[in-house]
């Protein structure tokens, strides 16, 4: 009998594996049951025989596949994208240079997200900064006004700096 596989990669790789059933993939691959029906559904999984108590059996190398599928998930690839990259595949095409094209897409909008990310930090570090100031020498319980004074919100684009509301002096108010 064949040693068992380290883990659910190798498992996906041994040849001549069992054909295995949605749940015990499922369980293999990390994901649930509904995953596999979706992925199914659109076209990421070729669709399984059905025993006949209508149990769904998937090839051994199903696994590779949803593993696979996972990997390109976490890359920032969506689901409608891969789709046809992946039909063009499996009907024998060579999509490479789509991919490729797809993937530096991804960085540049990775990359946009993450100066908008940063640009927000520094904004945020700011505005905690004067609200440090504005806490010190208040007592506990009293109103500063913190979030009355919040800056406006720019739409969708936190890359520009955030200049927090001026004060303004409200008569009764502390």
């Amino acid at each position: 009998m064949a040693e068992k596989a380290e883990n659910a990669e190798d498992a996906a790789v041994e040849p001549g594996g069992e054909p295995l059933r949605a749940g015990e993939l499922a369980r293999r691959a990390g994901v649930s049951k509904d995953t596999l029906r979706f992925y199914e559904r659109r076209g990421l999984l070729p669709r399984p025989r059905r025993l006949a108590n209508n149990y769904r059996l998937y090839p051994p190398e199903a696994l590779a596949q949803v593993l696979w599928i996972r990997r390109v998930l976490a890359l920032g690839f969506t689901v409608e994208e891969i789709a046809p990259i992946l039909a063009e595949r499996n009907a024998g095409g060579a999509p490479c240079r789509q991919v490729r094209e797809l993937g530096a897409t991804k960085l540049a909008a990775m990359e946009e997200r993450l100066r908008e990310l940063t640009a927000a930090c520094a904004a945020l570090r700011e505005l905690l900064a004067e609200w440090d100031h504005r806490l010190a020498g208040r007592h506990a319980g009293e109103r500063v006004g913190l979030l009355e004074d919040l800056p406006d919100a720019e739409p969708r684009s936190a890359s520009r700096k955030i200049q927090p509301k001026t004060k303004k002096k409200r008569k009764g108010i502390p």
